[in-house]
This record gives C-alpha cells, sequence and structure tokens, in this order.
C-alpha cells in the first residue's frame, strides 16, 4: 500500500522546506538564534502529518548544502523531537504557551544532541565512557543551550500569532491554487 499525495500536497511540501532552508540559511550567521522551531511548530499545528514530509525534506537538503556530519545526525531526529512535542499539546495553546515549550526545547537542545556522542564513547568499550562522552558535550554546550533557549522563547512569543496566520494563508492558498 503506497502513499497517495495530491499535487497540491507536494506544492506546499516544497515551499515549506524551502523556506524552512532559506530561513536556516539567512539566520546562519546569528548565534543559536533560528526561526526552524517556531516554523516547525506552525507547519505542525496547520499542517499535521505532512510536517513530517516538510522536516524530511530539510533535512535532506541540510546535508546537501552544509555537508554531512556528526550535527546532521542530530538533525535526523531533533526536529522530529520538536514535531512530537507539539503533537502532544492541544493546537488552541496561547503564544505563551508555545514559547514557553520552545524555549524548553531550545534548553534541551544540547542534551538530545549529546546522543550521537554517547555512542561515539561507547567506541571506548564502556557505558560509561559513553555517558562521559554524552555529558562533557552536554555541559560544555551549556551556555548556547541557555542563549538558544531564551532566543526561541522570545522569537516565539514575538512571531507566533503573526506568522501563523501568514502560514495558514500560504497553506489555505495552496491548496486553492492548484484546485483551480
Amino acid at each position: 500500500m503506497g502513499i497517495k499525495m495530491k499535487i497540491k500536497d507536494i506544492a506546499i511540501i516544497g515551499m515549506f522546506s524551502a523556506i524552512l532552508v532559506a530561513v536556516q540559511y539567512s539566520l546562519a550567521f546569528l548565534p543559536n538564534i533560528e526561526l526552524i522551531s517556531l516554523l516547525i511548530i506552525i507547519f505542525t499545528l496547520i499542517l499535521h502529518k505532512k510536517t513530517l514530509y516538510i522536516i524530511t525534506v530539510f533535512i535532506i537538503l541540510e546535508g546537501f548544502l552544509f555537508g554531512i556530519g556528526l550535527w546532521w545526525i542530530n538533525y535526523l531526529y531533533i526536529w522530529f523531537v520538536l514535531y512530537l512535542l507539539v503533537t502532544l499539546f492541544p493546537k488552541e495553546s496561547t503564544s505563551l504557551q508555545w514559547a514557553i515549550i520552545s524555549g524548553g526545547y531550545g534548553l534541551s537542545f544540547g542534551a538530545l544532541c549529546s546522543i550521537p556522542y554517547f555512542f561515539m564513547g561507547l567506541a571506548g568499550g564502556t557505558i560509561r565512557s559513553g555517558l562521559q562522552s554524552a555529558f562533557a558535550y552536554w555541559i560544555a554546550g551549556i551556555p548556547f543551550d541557555i542563549a538558544h533557549g531564551i532566543a526561541n522563547f522570545v522569537v516565539v512569543l514575538l512571531l507566533f500569532k503573526p506568522i501563523y496566520k501568514i502560514i495558514d494563508q500560504l497553506a489555505r492558498r495552496g491548496s486553492n491554487i492548484v484546485t483551480h
């Protein structure tokens, strides 16, 4: 049984994947300030499971543009974790609630990204060396995680409503353009 997808779905997935890449690339010079978390939250709320395809295309494109490295392994799961987190909360949550969730996600980003270091540390032969490797990576990045959490909180608090409205209109317009 295959996946049946309409042309409008492919267009929407392509358009929103391109938006993620463009936003990531244009803000890459700012340390730990990003709009990807905000956009994935909004895409999940509006587009539901289509967001999984958007995230997948985004990850593949990031690997092509910036190269495949250890950071990219994190991308193979980190954005899906955010998607799953968003699905646990009611859609009607307020901007403040999404800002708190996004801020917490930013704070935990380094801990989530330390998982591959655990497996690299296992090459040392023991679970202890894996835990030490992951813990060292996470601790070294705590100042960046704090900045990331604060930035995510502020970005979502200020931009959630206007960006949600724009993305919702684009998603609706995209389905009208293709069907007319």
